[in-house]
């Protein structure tokens, strides 16, 4: 069993920044990927950003160029520094991460709470 917990969200004002943390606990063995999700009012969930071992990192196409996503795996956890920030990027932002929780487990996937950050002046 692995526990995702966020933290950093909260009120910013258009043009403002603000650093979402996640920090995973648990049995891991591996760290396949971890990153961000979020969920704007009466739309679908979407890719923020992700960092695969192996692979790199991705951005979702509205946030390229104003996030940053980091992955420190000596301590497990993984940042979004945001910025630039407007309106349209108020919604539920989620830590995701999918781990392996042995040598030959199965990847797994585990999420969040959920963390609120809205956009307003």
């Amino acid at each position: 069993q692995v526990q995702l917990v966020e933290s950093g969200g909260g009120l910013v004002q258009p043009g403002g920044s603000l650093r979402l943390s996640c920090a995973a606990s648990g049995r891991i063995h591996y760290i396949v990927a971890m990153g961000w999700y979020r969920q704007i009012p009466g739309k679908q969930r979407e890719l923020v950003a992700s960092v695969t071992s192996g692979v790199g990192k991705n951005y979702g196409d509205s946030v390229k160029g104003r996030f940053t996503i980091s992955r420190d795996d000596s301590q497990y956890t993984v940042s979004l520094e945001m910025n630039s920030l407007n309106a349209e990027d108020t919604a539920v932002y989620y830590c995701n991460g999918i781990f392996r929780t042995s040598t030959f487990s199965d990847d797994m996937t585990y999420w969040g709470k959920g963390t609120l950050v809205t956009v307003s002046s």
